[in-house]
């Protein structure tokens, strides 16, 4: 079975021959339940998307529409079997298909992938070539279709623009300039495409029309629209003017065209690193194929010079790529073997804060865990002794990363944070001072202090339009949304759906950037949970959320808003213990409210044990992002089960 919506709805049996889906209404219920992706519509609902006045027998005639689909989804499915296709759920009804299997969800998985991956560029040009017409394109009146027709043209506009970034990236260029010359005469107020049409003439050596295309852009975009032109198009014209290295394809920076030795290697990926966005994801590519090649020379100095270059400031406790990440930590370790405990201290303080920023709390075992705090200790040493301020932000950064042991540290961060922006301040680091500033947001959102953190978000963003950080404002975002959240269980505060509202905003922007995938999953869907704990309302039960990583300590609060008691219960013991980072405090206190919930006395007594140290800060808020709720109401709860007699 195939179903397709970007155009007319239309639906294919697997044969490839097409299935007679009726009349209008008919494809309405089908394209309707398209559009839920799979989770059930309540009757109520189809009801009033399909009709603005709905006749007095609206509910039957909706069940005859229902069950002419499903005779014709599944024309040789026996009698008094139950459909596949097209199921009765609750007081609904819900499509289940595979994903592959409708036109609009490949698409937008499509899209994703091209969002997090430059080599899925042949999965986005399928998607987008898959477009016959507007989605929806036969529903015309209804409002829930003009409302998704509008949501997916913007996504498809996005795809254009992404195919054409990615294309450009790639070292291509020419060949799109008639295309994207189309797109922003369609669409002017659209201010990537005009960048991205200047970059396309620049590949094409056509330097004098790039610039043209960019003052072409800013005319339009004040006279017509009344908006100042971003920093983007202003920095892309100064970049124009002056040549500069990053408008070229980051693969023939060291591709076969020209071949540059390895520190050469490194240092170009640390630039583009700091870039952020597809950049940071070629230049992590890039930096562990130079750190092989210098390897292979045998030149140890050469090797953890290398290594050492990519001072990148760090804040997740949760790698990009831990595959990547272990291998650069591996190829530390040989090297400061190699070095031995009388090389010079430099280049071992260097290697060291490298080995302490790859090893990030979450992704390791306690044995790694160990070694990493060690190195980063002893890398501090180094870089004190040594009086270097841009080696000790370095450092500094890896003890910022290991200070994640226990529950309770957001103080000690701060005194971390607040070195390195001082540092950063004195010696003009302005990259570490971005990242000392987010390390005190952070550290004031767990305490609680949300004036001083939001003095944080406010100079960081300042101070990322200079240093071009594009995750910064996206970072700051999901931190307004974590205020709004917490204002939302005051009283006079916003109301919760304005704070869910905050946390898509932010979960929608995350998800456009290409830099730190190991932030990505599952941060929307505890961010939910945690607003509902805040109105002491059950976790989130909707199947498409995703959970990622945080999914062995919400389940068994999900499985207790099912009302599914004893799985909850199965689930908590098999919980694992949280790990160190920028998390632990939230899923203890998870832990420890569904062990009150279940009166599981052992579990709740290990979670008081874990979050007494932290009893005065906020779960969730370590990470800046997100919050449940004073630790405080969660280890009362814990202590309160655990003292039971």
């Amino acid at each position: 079975m195939r179903i397709d919506v970007l155009g007319a709805v239309r639906a294919f049996h697997d044969d490839g021959t097409p299935v007679d889906l009726g009349g209008p209404r008919h494809r309405e219920v089908l394209a309707r339940l398209v559009a839920a992706g799979g989770r059930m519509v309540p009757t109520d609902t189809l009801v009033e998307d399909l009709w603005a006045e709905p006749p007095v027998r609206a509910v039957g005639a909706l069940r005859t529409f229902v069950a002419a689909l499903r005779r014709a989804l599944e024309p040789g499915r026996p009698p008094r079997t139950p459909p596949r296709v097209l199921v009765t759920e609750g007081p609904g009804y819900a499509l289940c298909l595979p994903r592959d299997a409708v036109d609009v969800h490949r698409f937008e998985d499509a899209l994703a992938r091209a969002r997090r991956a430059p080599d899925a560029l042949a999965g986005l040009d399928a998607a987008l070539a898959a477009w016959r017409g507007p989605a929806y394109a036969d529903v015309s009146g209804s409002v829930w279709a003009q409302r998704e027709r509008a949501r997916l043209e913007e996504l498809r506009l996005e795809g254009v623009e992404l195919r054409a970034r990615l294309l450009l990236d790639s070292g291509s260029g020419a060949e799109l300039v008639a295309e994207l010359g189309a797109h922003v005469s369609e669409h002017p107020w659209r201010e990537p495409a005009w960048g991205l049409l200047a970059r396309a003439l620049y590949r094409a050596g056509r330097q004098a029309d790039a610039l043209a295309v960019l003052r072409r852009a800013r005319t339009m975009l004040v006279e017509q629209f009344g908006l100042d032109p971003g920093a983007e198009i202003r920095r892309l014209e100064t970049d124009i003017l002056r040549g500069a290295i990053t408008l070229q394809p980051a693969p023939s920076l060291w591709g076969t065209g020209v071949r540059l030795g390895p520190r050469t290697t490194v240092e170009l990926a640390r630039t583009l690193a700091l870039a952020g966005g597809d950049a940071l994801v070629h230049s992590r590519r890039d930096r562990l194929a130079a750190v092989q090649a210098a390897e292979r020379t045998g030149d140890i100095a050469l090797t953890a010079r290398v290594i050492g270059a990519y001072d990148v400031p760090a804040l997740w406790s949760r790698a990009d790529d831990p595959e990547q990440s272990r291998a650069v930590v591996a190829a530390a370790e040989r090297t400061l073997t190699a070095l031995g405990a009388g090389g010079p201290a430099e280049l071992r303080a260097r290697l060291l804060a490298t080995v302490a920023v790859e090893s990030r709390s979450a992704d390791r075992p306690a044995i790694e865990r160990r070694r990493a705090g060690q190195a980063a200790r002893e890398a501090e040493a180094l870089a004190r002794g040594l009086g270097d301020p841009a080696l000790l932000v370095f450092a500094l950064n890896g003890v910022f990363l290991q200070s994640f042991a226990r529950p309770g540290l957001a103080a000690a961060r701060d005194m971390v944070g607040a070195e390195i922006l001082g540092l950063a301040a004195r010696h003009g680091l302005a990259d570490f001072a971005v990242l000392g500033h987010l390390i005190r947001l952070q550290s004031a959102s767990a305490l609680g202090d949300l004036d001083t953190a939001a003095a944080h978000a406010e100079a960081a963003e300042q101070l990322a339009v200079s240093t071009e950080a594009s995750l910064v404002p996206v970072l700051t975002g999901w931190f307004r949304a974590r205020v709004t959240a917490a204002r939302s269980a005051e009283p006079g505060g916003p109301s919760a759906a304005t704070a869910a509202a905050r946390y898509r905003a932010a979960e929608d922007a995350l998800a456009g950037t290409a830099g730190m995938p190991g932030l990505h999953r599952g941060l929307f869907a505890l961010a939910l949970l945690g607003l509902r704990l805040l109105h002491e309302r059950p976790a989130p039960t909707d199947p498409a959320l995703d959970w990622g990583p945080y999914r062995p300590w919400t389940r068994p609060l999900v499985l207790l808003a099912h009302n599914r008691d004893e799985e909850a219960r199965t689930a908590l013991t098999m919980a694992p213990e949280p790990p160190p980072d920028h998390m632990q405090e939230a899923l203890w206190c998870l832990i420890a409210h569904a062990a009150a919930r279940l009166d599981e006395r052992p579990v709740a007594a290990r979670a008081a044990t874990a979050l007494r140290p932290a009893r005065s800060e906020d779960a969730g808020g370590a990470s800046g992002m997100l919050t449940l709720g004073p630790v405080a109401r969660y280890l009362a709860k814990a202590q309160a089960c655990a003292d039971k007699v």
